[in-house]
């Protein structure tokens, strides 16, 4: 049996908000995969911080930690995914992140902030990975 996961041709226009939900969760899924064969070690996934906002994944990547935001589009009716990463958005991640390391009671750790593109579209998924994407 074929997962949704291993077959993206299902994706289609998505007009209602669970569509867009299940969307977004098949991309992280495809990130999550992608940074793990890249020797990331995954401490975290949807970190949130009540209303502040939430990160994607949290992963360690050697001593670094990094801060992931996926971004999935199933159409470009919204324009590419990246461009979704604008300064508000930075800043609201920026946040959170802050939120992390004061839960997690970190102090010395050097972080940055990666993001993840992902276009299911046509049957095809295409990724691109933005390593220290904004600071």
């Amino acid at each position: 049996m074929v997962s949704e996961l291993d077959d993206p041709s299902f994706v289609r226009s998505h007009s209602n908000k669970s569509d867009r939900l299940e969307l977004a969760r098949i991309g992280e899924e495809h990130a999550a995969k992608h940074i793990a064969s890249l020797g990331y070690r995954i401490v975290k996934r949807n970190f949130r911080f009540g209303k502040v906002g939430e990160i994607d994944i949290v992963a360690y990547d050697d001593e670094c930690l990094v801060f992931v935001e996926v971004k999935t589009r199933g159409d470009y009716s919204h324009g590419e995914p990246e461009a979704a990463v604008d300064a508000r958005k930075q800043a609201q991640l920026k946040r959170v992140a802050r939120m992390y390391y004061y839960v997690n009671g970190l102090n010395d750790v050097i972080c940055r902030f990666d993001v993840i593109a992902i276009d299911l579209i046509g049957g095809k998924v295409e990724l691109r990975h933005h390593k220290d994407a904004f600071c």
